[in-house]
């Protein structure tokens, strides 16, 4: 059974995400099940691409344009979101990942809750996301959340494009 204690969400200060408590473990994994996902795992994250391993070796450099927020129950990352700075109006979630013991427990909701509430704050006026489609579960929550489907701007197959006001 889950822990129902609260998470916090919090917004790390610059520079500091490699010292975040789990936010590397987050990433790999991230990344690690999605390429299982994708037909193409890797043993560990030595076996990701170069963009992903940037990701989890050096977070503050791989998403400096951008803000990492990070979940944490008793002071160890549980999930993180990142949110891109708006451009022309419009902001980018990406990386939204629960680690798979804390999911049931309103985790992603208050990452996307407090990512759009940034997003707003930020000066956005629409929040888009993509999303794998066998990512039911998430499909399901950004619906709920008030993203729709819209065309895609990524050539990627499998992948779902969504979108919502800000």
């Amino acid at each position: 059974m889950n822990d129902l204690r609260p998470v916090s969400v919090l917004r790390p200060p610059a520079g500091s995400l490699h010292s975040v408590p789990g936010l590397s473990a987050l990433l790999t994994d991230y990344h690690l099940c999605t390429e299982a996902e994708k037909g193409v795992p890797v043993p560990d994250a030595a076996g990701l691409p170069e963009r992903y391993r940037l990701e989890t070796r050096e977070p503050d450099l791989a998403f400096a344009d951008g803000t990492v927020l990070v979940a944490q129950d008793g002071g160890t990352a549980v999930g993180c979101v990142v949110v891109t700075a708006p451009v022309d109006g419009g902001a980018e979630i990406k990386r939204l990942w629960t680690d798979p013991a804390s999911r049931g427990r309103g985790v992603a909701s208050a990452l996307l809750g407090a990512a759009l509430e940034h997003a707003g704050r930020a000066g956005a006026r629409t929040v888009r996301l993509s999303v794998w489609r066998w990512r039911t579960g998430a499909l399901a929550l950004y619906g709920r959340l008030g993203f729709t489907v819209v065309p895609s701007w990524d050539e990627r197959a499998d992948l779902v494009c969504m979108e919502r006001p800000a």
